[in-house]
């Protein structure tokens, strides 16, 4: 029977920390179409509009009655970190959401770009019964729009909701930076893996 021998690696460097921006409700603000933005988007494309204030209110009911019930076996602490993480968990969809609404405008504008270049051989226009592939992107782009606005509002409310439970204002989870091992550290490990 043959044994196998177990590899020495030698200890890992240590990885230099990422800078990630903080994925706050302001980042996702300055990304998700405006209230104005939406009304126009939805009447531009014949959408159902986007009722925000129900939405957000919706969503705080949501949290609160979820709070209630958990609160009778849930500590205090323990509560405060599930609702940071289930309000962060709202604040990234609506960012993920966001992002995709931009993507989908700058397609759809590339799109629309080409239709008024005059010396493209491309038809114009698309088959009888059916919009020209730029015509469809910018549909896919309003709804996208909406979609990122209404989880804006959801994350809104979500948001609002933590502050009202916790008595806190919500921030992001940024996980703490690990600092390197000392030299000390280094060279006990060294010192165990040339013993082992």
């Amino acid at each position: 029977m043959a044994i196998k021998s177990a590899q020495k690696s030698a200890p890992q460097p240590a990885r230099a920390p990422r800078n990630r921006q903080a994925i706050t409700l302001d980042l996702v603000a300055r990304l998700t179409p405006s209230a104005g933005q939406a009304d126009k988007l939805s009447t531009a494309f014949g959408l159902e509009p986007v009722d925000f204030d129900e939405v957000r209110a919706a969503t705080e009911g949501q949290l609160g009655l979820s709070t209630k019930v958990l609160s009778s076996t849930i500590n205090e602490t323990g509560l405060r970190i599930h609702l940071q993480r289930v309000v962060g968990a709202f604040v990234g969809s609506a960012l993920g959401a966001a992002t995709f609404y931009s993507a989908k405008v700058t397609v759809a504008r590339e799109l629309t770009m080409k239709l008024t270049n005059e010396d493209r051989d491309e038809d114009r226009d698309g088959v009888s019964g059916f919009g020209s592939k730029a015509a469809r992107a910018r549909e896919f782009a309003a709804q996208a729009g909406l979609t990122a606005f209404a989880l804006f509002a959801a994350a809104t409310g979500a948001v609002h909701a933590f502050q009202e439970l916790t008595g806190e204002q919500w921030k992001p989870y940024e996980a703490p930076i690990a600092l390197s091992r000392s030299v000390g550290a280094q060279t006990a490990a060294l010192q165990m893996d040339a013993l082992s």
